[in-house]
């Protein structure tokens, strides 16, 4: 049994028929474009990050730091009283 209860044989002819119907050129420049739109996807993701990292003033950094080690360190010393 294949993928989601398809057989491998029909998988095959219906890899034939995209082939047939769309020819290997066209199927070839629609993967680099999708390639390349998830490329410019994951640029953009990170731009934003970028962008909120730099708006971020190092002192609510320092803040947000101080607030995850204050959280962290009740969990700790239950640890080491138990």
């Amino acid at each position: 049994m294949g993928i989601g209860g398809i057989s491998m044989w029909q998988l095959l002819i219906l890899l034939l028929i995209v082939v047939l119907v769309f020819g290997t050129k066209r199927l070839r420049n629609m993967g680099g474009d999708l390639g390349a739109a998830v490329k410019g996807f994951r640029k953009g993701m990170e731009d934003v990050k970028d962008d909120l990292e730099e708006k971020l003033e190092p002192d609510q950094l320092a803040t947000d730091e101080q607030k995850k080690a204050e959280s962290e360190e009740p969990a700790k010393s239950k640890q080491s009283s138990t």
